[in-house]
């Protein structure tokens, strides 16, 4: 299927139902009163998180929501019939904003969590409620509200613990085969990933974290070249970024410390709280250079990145230092604080 990640739709409230001015008549009661009935409120609107639903695919087709209205008001104390609530499942993960204000009206981040989108109107006060020992014959009643109507932007970001960063061609789908069950598309050829694939790595049989490879990033994704752009949000909720680095690339002219320095520039670009996340360094394709070619590579990137942080020579294809590399990833997410772990326990 498809990953959709975002989505725009109109939500319409149910309104309120009227009231009604109405009359007791019956034999043998001439002055029966008032007994007109208030009218319905009108169906409400809600985003339920549905941690089941993976995409925002189903709202890319329908895109208006409608509640119905609340029934009238009716004679002899009859009140109308409320609407019945509409409730909308949404991935765990969506942001719900309002598309004009910019608002953010709801962030869905755990399983179950309800949000009010729009509210059905009230429903209008029949002549009952009107009746005094002035006026006993009120002809008053007032009409139902309207429901809310609202355009409202989905925005879907992946929740995983860890994200991969690189360039096309860094080795980010067959790390994520290497580590998980997922199979991404694998080929040698730029941007095979269009949209996020997500993996969960079993460090041992109770300790588990997901992880997220996003499509690759170009110079000038900040300002929505290439594919990295649309999907950089989907980072936003990491704990954790792996820069994966090619190593040994084909082309002669190739330049990995320009690339990396490229892709954290537009992650600084995009956001600074993303470009603050911590960061570890890994540097793959080890298996196509002997040992001293890739020591010296290595010290060499080290050097020109100025890197102090973790670093990591791995072999997706191979799994070499893949095992090493996940036992330090769980070991770094089990000792981050208990709020920061919401979201490995919510998508694992």
């Amino acid at each position: 299927m498809k990953f959709i990640d975002e989505s725009t739709i109109e939500v319409h409230a149910g309104n309120g139902g009227d009231g009604i001015a109405s009359f007791r008549r019956e034999k043998f009661m001439p002055f029966g009163g008032p007994d007109g009935g208030d009218g319905g409120r009108g169906g409400s609107i809600y985003a339920i998180a549905d941690e089941n639903i993976n995409t925002l695919v189903d709202y890319r087709y329908a895109r208006i929501h409608r509640a119905k209205n609340g029934e009238k008001g009716r004679g002899s104390d009859c009140y109308g019939r409320g609407a019945d609530d509409i409730e909308l499942r949404m991935p765990v993960g969506t942001v719900i904003a309002d598309a004009e204000t910019g608002e953010v009206i709801a962030d869905l981040d755990h399983h179950q969590q309800r949000a009010l989108l729009a509210k059905g109107g009230k429903g209008g006060i029949g002549n009952l409620h009107f009746k005094s020992s002035t006026n006993r014959a009120p002809r008053q009643f007032t009409r139902g509200e309207p429901g809310e109507l609202r355009i409202l932007k989905l925005e879907l970001k992946v929740l995983a613990d860890v994200g991969l960063l690189g360039m096309p061609n860094a080795g980010k789908s067959t790390f994520i085969r290497a580590v998980s069950a997922a199979r991404p598309k694998v080929a040698d050829y730029p941007f095979t990933t269009l949209h996020p694939n997500l993996g969960v790595v079993r460090a041992n049989v109770n300790r588990s974290f997901v992880i997220a490879d996003i499509p690759g990033l170009i110079e000038g994704a900040a300002e929505g070249a290439g594919l990295g752009h649309q999907f950089l949000r989907h980072l936003a909720r990491t704990r954790l970024l792996l820069h994966l680095i090619d190593i040994a690339p084909l082309e002669d002219n190739a330049d990995p410390v320009k690339d990396a320095r490229a892709i954290v520039a537009e992650l600084r670009k995009y956001d600074e709280a993303l470009y603050k996340k911590p960061r570890w360094l890994v540097l793959n394709k080890a298996d196509l250079l002997d040992d001293t070619a890739r020591d010296k590579l290595a010290k060499d990137i080290v050097r020109r990145l100025r890197w102090k942080g973790p670093l990591f020579v791995i072999s997706a294809i191979s799994g070499a230092g893949c095992d090493k590399l996940t036992q330090a990833i769980m070991t770094h997410l089990d000792s981050l604080p208990a709020e920061q772990k919401a979201a490995h326990d919510i998508a694992a």
